[in-house]
């Protein structure tokens, strides 16, 4: 039985239903999620880019080959240094990679035609 069973038809006119589009669009959520975001009082981000995901993972991996390491390094009361400054920096490169995927601003040089059309609607 599906928990959400009560359906609701409004109507549209052709530039509030582009609008809409554009919007679920840019966060990745179907119609009815981004809809149900709004009714509930938040208000949906843009989806992540691409990259996002999988420089997540790493940190994860990353994070946790750090966790073993010093469990390891408590137990033994000894490091291991070099696996230790190893896991650091590649943390220390996601990071970094994440930075600049996700918050940094771009070169304006760099920037395609369609993302600065993109960026006068935002």
């Amino acid at each position: 039985m599906r928990k959400r069973n009560i359906a609701i038809l409004f109507r549209l006119n052709r530039k509030e239903a582009e609008a809409l589009d554009k919007r679920v669009k840019k966060s990745g959520l179907s119609r009815e999620a981004y809809l149900r975001q709004l009714i509930n009082g938040l208000v949906p981000r843009n989806a992540p880019p691409p990259d996002y995901y999988s420089m997540m993972r790493e940190l994860h991996q990353i994070g946790n080959n750090l966790n073993q390491i010093a469990q390891k390094a408590h137990v033994l009361n000894v490091i291991d240094v070099q696996r230790y400054d190893r896991e650091v920096r590649r943390f220390q490169q996601a990071v970094e990679q994440i930075t600049e995927a996700v918050v940094l601003p771009e070169r304006a040089d760099q920037r395609t035609a369609d993302q600065r059309e993109r960026q006068k609607w935002q």
